[in-house]
């Protein structure tokens, strides 16, 4: 379990050092916001970009990628039936269900594939899935329906994807992995250099957002916050086992793969997307850290009953 254990201890290190930051002010009263700024507008397109252009592509085909996206679209459907009956409104209800179904892949899932299942490529299928389409989708529901492309003509809502950096990044990488192209080393090493920047970004402005804010689980976010908890930590993991066990009949090894992955907690650039579009700032900071916490004895569970 040292790979469980690892992952989260880097996670929990850097957002305290945010916290630290944040409650001595070292950064000024602007600095989450700049954080948050730099990672959605330029350190996420270009590690987006940088992942992608060298992924194999053929992981689309998988039966692993199967079970993580039908696996995704029900708890996400499960949390927007809900919050379309009691009226969360669009964006809420948008971060709402990624925090029910998109889980971090990358910062936490890439050790934890690595020490736990063997292979940090194992946990590829579930990224590249959030990023080619869930990401690009999900900003662009958040685009506009923050009125940022609500106006204008039907082809310019159509290319609405295109003027998001965080879409932009991700179907770039896709098309240079696609085309087979190589990047040259002078372009590709700046791009990477400036992406690495993207997590520690994430995690810096999540730690300030915990300054003087109030304990989880409380006030009007209180049940999107458990109802997204519980789809992430229990509802996700339960329908990709039930998926891969009896409808893709997957054993062994590639069981335990994709409901380790499921597992996951909820992503942290999560809490970018609520902030840039200044929605469900609350439900995604404390459905993360929430779920985060509850994943721990989850995938301990996940990793002894099926290792």
């Amino acid at each position: 379990m040292q790979g469980v254990l690892t992952g989260f201890a880097v996670i929990a290190v850097v957002i305290g050092v945010g916290y630290v930051l944040g409650l001595r002010g070292h950064l000024g009263p602007q600095g989450r916001e700049v954080l948050t700024k730099l990672a959605f507008h330029v350190a996420s397109p270009a590690l987006l970009f940088t992942t992608l252009a060298t992924a194999d592509l053929s992981v689309v085909f998988s039966a692993r990628l199967l079970v993580t996206a039908l696996s995704t679209l029900a708890v996400v459907g499960a949390f927007v039936a809900v919050g379309v009956v009691r009226g969360w409104g669009v964006g809420r209800t948008t971060i709402g269900a990624l925090c029910s179904g998109y889980v971090n892949s990358g910062n936490l899932g890439i050790p934890i594939a690595v020490y736990v299942l063997g292979d940090a490529s194992l946990v590829a299928p579930v990224l590249l899935f959030q990023l080619v389409l869930v990401t690009p989708v999900a900003v662009t529901i958040l685009d506009l329906s923050s009125g940022g492309g609500a106006k204008g003509p039907l082809w310019r809502l159509l290319l609405t994807p295109l003027r998001n950096p965080i879409a932009l990044g991700s179907l770039a990488g896709v098309a240079v992995a696609a085309s087979g192209l190589e990047v040259p080393d002078p372009v590709m090493d700046p791009i990477t250099l400036i992406g690495n920047m993207s997590v520690p970004a994430v995690l810096l402005a999540f730690g300030i957002g915990l300054c003087g804010s109030t304990m989880p689980l409380r006030g009007v976010e209180r049940r999107p916050v458990l109802l997204a908890v519980a789809l992430k930590a229990v509802g996700q993991p339960a329908v990709a086992w039930a998926l891969a066990s009896g409808a893709f009949g997957l054993r062994g090894p590639q069981l335990l793969d994709v409901v380790v992955t499921s597992a996951l907690p909820a992503a942290q650039n999560l809490y970018t997307y609520a902030s840039t579009y200044g929605t469900g700032e609350r439900l995604a900071r404390d459905a993360i850290l929430v779920s985060t916490v509850v994943s721990v004895p989850v995938l301990v569970g996940v990793a002894t009953v099926l290792g």
